[in-house]
Parts: C-alpha cells; sequence; structure tokens
C-alpha cells in the first residue's frame, strides 16, 4: 500500500495498514520500518522495507508470517489487497525479481483465512506482464487454475515470444539477505506482539429523539385559493361574508373622471388630450 492510500489510516486503529515495498532512493521515498502510526494509529501500521532482487522464496518468507500474525492479532472484518504488478520481473521501473506464481501468493494465502476480500490493482509498467498477473490472480481469486498457453486473441502478439501466462525471474543480483530478512522478520513480529487487544466500537445510548408533528394539510378543493384584487391578496372562499369583504374596485366613477377631464381643459395647458376630448363628448350624450 503506497503512502497516499496509508495516510487517511495513520492516526486510527480502526484500519490496519501493512505495507510491502521497496525502500531507499525510490519514489515515494516513504515507508520507513520505524513508521508504526501516531496516536491512536501506533503500531497499527506495518512496513516492510525490502532491497532490490527480491525473489519468491524472499517474499514468501516475510509475507505469510508477518499477515499471519496480523490475522491472528487484528482480527479484520474483512481485507483490501493492493496487487501492484512492479514487483514482478522485467518491470521497467520496479527492481524486484518475482514471477506471476509468486506474486499471486499472498492472494492465495488470504484466501485461506476465509475473511472477505477486496481484491484491487496497484502499478506496473510494463504492460502485458501486467495484464499476465492480474489475469492469473484474477483466476486464483475465483478459485480456477487457467491455461499457461494463451488462447489466440486480437493481442496475441504482444505475449510474444513465448505466449505464455506465466512471468520467469530474471538473472539479477539479490541484495536481500538472510540475515536482513530475519531481522526485519523479528521487529515485525515484535511490534504486532504490542497491540493490547482487538479494537472495537464502544456501546453508547442513543438519545431520545424528538418528533415535531406534521402540520395537517387541507383537501385541494377546500383549501383557500390566493387571488390579487387591485394589487392587494386575498383569499377566496364560498363564505359570503367573506365574499362581501373583498376589496373594492378603486377605480374612480363617471363623475368623478368627467369633473378631472374638465380640470385638465381647464388647467394652464395648452394640449388637451384626445381621450379626455371623446370621453367629454360621450357624457354629453348618455347625460339625461
Amino acid at each position: 500500500m503506497g503512502m497516499v492510500s496509508r495516510r487517511p489510516f495513520y492516526v486510527t486503529d480502526r484500519v490496519m495498514t501493512v505495507s510491502f515495498h521497496k525502500f531507499g532512493e525510490f519514489f515515494p521515498g516513504t515507508g520507513h520500518i520505524k513508521d508504526i502510526g501516531v496516536g491512536a494509529g501506533k503500531y497499527y501500521a506495518l512496513n516492510v522495507p525490502l532491497n532490490d532482487g527480491l525473489n519468491d522464496d524472499n517474499f514468501r518468507s516475510l509475507f505469510r508470517p508477518i499477515i499471519q500474525k496480523v490475522m491472528e492479532v487484528y482480527q479484520p472484518d474483512a481485507v483490501v489487497l493492493q496487487c501492484g504488478a512492479d514487483s514482478l520481473a522485467g518491470d521497467r521501473l520496479g527492481c524486484f525479481n518475482l514471477s506471476v506464481k509468486g506474486h499471486a501468493d499472498c492472494l492465495r494465502f488470504l484466501r485461506s483465512f476465509n475473511v472477505p476480500l477486496m481484491v484491487l490493482g496497484g502499478g506496473g509498467y510494463t504492460m502485458r506482464n501486467v495484464a499476465r498477473c492480474w489475469c492469473y490472480e484474477t483466476a486464483v481469486a475465483v478459485g480456477v487454475e487457467p491455461d499457461n498457453r494463451l488462447p489466440y486473441n486480437e493481442y496475441f502478439e504482444y505475449f510474444g515470444p513465448d505466449y505464455t501466462t506465466h512471468v520467469e525471474p530474471n538473472h539479477m543480483e539479490n541484495l536481500n539477505t538472510e540475515r536482513d530478512l530475519e531481522k526485519i522478520r523479528i521487529l515485525l513480529l515484535d511490534q504486532l506482539s504490542k497491540l493490547q487487544h482487538v479494537p472495537s466500537v464502544p456501546f453508547q445510548n442513543t438519545p431520545p429523539t424528538t418528533e415535531v408533528p406534521e402540520e395537517r394539510e387541507e383537501p385541494m378543493e377546500v383549501r383557500a385559493k390566493p387571488r390579487i384584487w387591485n394589487g392587494e391578496v386575498y383569499y377566496e372562499s364560498d363564505d359570503d361574508e367573506e365574499e362581501d369583504e373583498k376589496p373594492r374596485d378603486r377605480s374612480m366613477n363617471d363623475d368623478d373622471a368627467f369633473e378631472t377631464s374638465t380640470n385638465l381643459r381647464c388647467s394652464g395647458s395648452n394640449t388637451v388630450k384626445e381621450e379626455d376630448l371623446t370621453y367629454a363628448k360621450i357624457k354629453d350624450e348618455t347625460s339625461p
């Protein structure tokens, strides 16, 4: 597990992280064996630093006893396994020397605990070997042993010249001595022995909840409907008394309108509006 994916859990005992990785002058330069977590997360972060040339036997000699102890002490409810493939032999950036079977041995071992397991991908920079690795580990995850010879497909030429599933180790120098591996194993098993108990969530009394009664809604057919009358809002009702209380029309009556138009004609203005003359003519014709 990389530093970024581990960081959110570095200060808590609710998640335990275990990382097997190249340490030293190698990106991102994190994961010292003494990085064990802080606060409540102290001893719940395990780092297994490894040197160039790590082979299948080296990896197995560390992975199995350390993970066995983790499962005994921490007793996780579920496991998330990140299967970075840059530890395979021949990776463009990686410097380990694992075969596909050696890489998949960690997945096979974790399945033996019968704990819910989520398997994720990770790094890997020689694409054909990444495809080989994750294809084989998918088969291991579902309990199937695939044929080593690849079936013909549209990407067949990328897997030459052998056209097989497995990647075999190279002839490279192994800088991991038995003495160094034993020292790492003893130190990390001792760190695991300092875990006092399996973390758990304490039981707490649930505070009482206050229920707010829901407001009763009236049926749509009897609900008062808003109306606007001369700029004022009122609610219509079938009640006759409420009908009588509707706002009256504030428009002027005929006499007031005629008086206003007359005043306009008698004012100091020399301009008479056409609508004033029309209204006065209608008034004269309708008068008794």
